[in-house]
């Protein structure tokens, strides 16, 4: 397996490059498991944030960034935007997104009590690593018809075309690669 070095937040790690179609590749950043670059990451994005009262994420990846953040910041909650309807959740607000890393088409829900916790406050949206932007439209719609006002948008990394977007905060820009694991920056 090839793999592409780079450095987050000041640490370096080496992403697997992982086959997405015959002539495009990603590296894949794996968050999970790596307490040092969910510290590293949440303390830089924290510096760099706007103004805000609650922070959302979808599931999975975003979990463990977005809770050291809400850790680090000590009185900020933050929202879980689930993939599928858990039995506790009442009042459930949805969306659909197709995601560049998922197969499928997911949902995402978020219970009633997270509605009350944006509606009226300023929600920045979070999440490990935006590229086509679809899982962050998801989450914009449900912050946004839960009466949630959106302070912003921030990744770790930002790949393909979501590095122009001047709306979203990352730390570094993530390169898209071609079948012979050649960086393709757009």
């Amino acid at each position: 397996m090839d793999y592409y070095t780079m450095n987050i937040a000041g640490l370096e790690r080496k992403l697997p490059l992982c086959k997405i179609s015959r002539d495009l590749y990603i590296a894949a950043f794996i968050i999970f498991g790596d307490v040092e670059i969910t510290k590293a990451a949440a303390t830089e994005l924290l510096k760099r944030a706007p103004e805000y009262d609650v922070l959302i994420t979808a599931e999975s990846k975003g979990i463990p960034l977005i809770y050291e953040m809400a850790r680090q910041a000590v009185d900020k909650p933050y929202i879980v935007a689930r993939k599928a309807a858990k039995l506790y959740m009442q009042d459930i607000f949805t969306v659909h997104v197709k995601s560049i890393t998922t197969e499928n088409v997911q949902t995402l829900c978020v219970d009633g009590s997270d509605v009350e916790k944006m509606r009226g406050k300023r929600v920045l949206i979070v999440d490990d690593v935006i590229s086509t932007g679809a899982s962050l439209t998801a989450i914009e719609e449900l912050v946004e018809s839960a009466g949630g006002i959106i302070a912003g948008r921030m990744a770790v990394l930002a790949e393909g075309d979501a590095c122009k977007r001047e709306d979203i905060t990352y730390l570094e820009q993530l390169p898209l690669f071609n079948a012979k694991g050649e960086p393709i920056f757009r």
